[in-house]
């Protein structure tokens, strides 16, 4: 059996990046977690305002934003825990560390999403049609504290923006602050509007938006988190082709048992079965193994950094058969 892993680039050159976070030589989920923790105190001042702020005015646009602003709150929290157990390496008890953790996280986010969106839209409804009260009792201070809550979501955005796609849980994060922003630009706009016609209603216009806006994001967050806990081939990745390409290598015969999938965002695993000409010796299974490794880098676009072949002279698979059998 052959094991390979690809290599990543070095560390580059000292820099701060646009919100002005050093990042020399810094450990990644270090840093991902210095910059959820500062995006989790903004999100957690912001919410106690916004709570006290919808018990005041009576807004559902702004208690739905609050409520956001918990979710966020507890997705943002499991992704610090999330950034500080990645940091640990793998053991002999979880070989891949804690790398998967941040599919759950994702997945766990995604879900509070969708019940928190599904219950504004029910909310939103009742108080248009159902005769529910939603009576706005002061749209001034409705409208600083939807600006005050879009002022901290642009810093959260400028805290993440520069690391949003290092992995799945940075990306949950940074999703969550992107709805949160909006929530708040529909609360500034449900003020300026009932302030400009004086009909309240629109208030609850504004939280049915809200809830619109989380509820397809948050489906594509756990559409893309359960293919991973599924072991799904990595999108992009057409394992029909990679058999194709490696049974075209010198002395493959071929290729069975082909798998692959993802531990954790840019983990992508790729392991098979390679069934090769008998008789071969160690520096010519050497020579395939190169070979395999430069078909998967030179033919697909998914960069497989962990792979492991098996490779079995021309009947192996036939007479392990019988044996176990027999």
């Amino acid at each position: 059996m052959a094991h390979a892993h690809g290599v990543g680039d070095g560390a580059g050159d000292p820099e701060r990046d646009a919100s002005g976070i050093r990042t020399e030589g810094m450990d990644p989920n270090r840093e991902h977690q210095r910059r959820l923790s500062l995006t989790l105190s903004l999100t957690g001042t912001v919410f106690v305002a916004e709570l006290v702020g919808a018990a005041i005015t009576g807004s559902l646009a702004l208690l739905v934003d609050a409520g956001h602003m918990l979710t966020d709150l507890s997705v943002l929290s499991a992704s610090v825990v999330t950034a500080l157990l990645m940091r640990r390496k793998p053991d002999d008890t979880r070989t891949w560390g804690w790398a998967r953790l941040e599919v759950l996280t994702a997945a766990g986010g995604a879900l509070a999403l969708l019940f928190v969106g599904l219950y504004a839209l029910v909310e939103a409804g009742m108080r248009l049609f159902g005769g529910a009260d939603g009576d706005i009792r002061d749209i001034r201070l409705l409208l600083a504290f939807g600006i005050l809550g879009l002022l901290a979501n642009i810093g959260s955005m400028a805290i993440l923006s520069s690391r949003r796609g290092d992995n799945m849980n940075m990306r949950a994060a940074f999703l969550e602050v992107i709805n949160d922003a909006l929530g708040s630009v529909a609360v500034v706009v449900s003020a300026v509007v009932m302030m400009a016609t004086g009909w309240d209603g629109f208030d609850a216009v504004a939280g049915g938006i809200i809830a619109l806006l989380m509820i397809p994001r948050a489906g594509i967050l756990l559409r893309n988190a359960v293919r991973v806990l599924l072991e799904e081939t990595p999108e992009g990745l057409d394992l029909a082709a990679v058999k194709r390409h490696m049974e075209t290598v010198p002395h493959v015969v071929a290729v069975h048992d082909l798998h692959a999938s993802t531990v954790s965002t840019g983990m992508p695993v790729l392991m098979a079965h390679v069934e090769v000409d008998d008789g071969l010796d160690m520096e010519q299974a050497s020579e395939i193994l190169e070979s395999l490794q430069e078909c998967l880098r030179r033919h697909f676009l998914v960069p497989v950094r962990h792979t492991t072949f098996q490779l079995e002279p021309v009947g192996y698979r036939r007479r392990y058969s019988e044996r176990l059998h027999s």
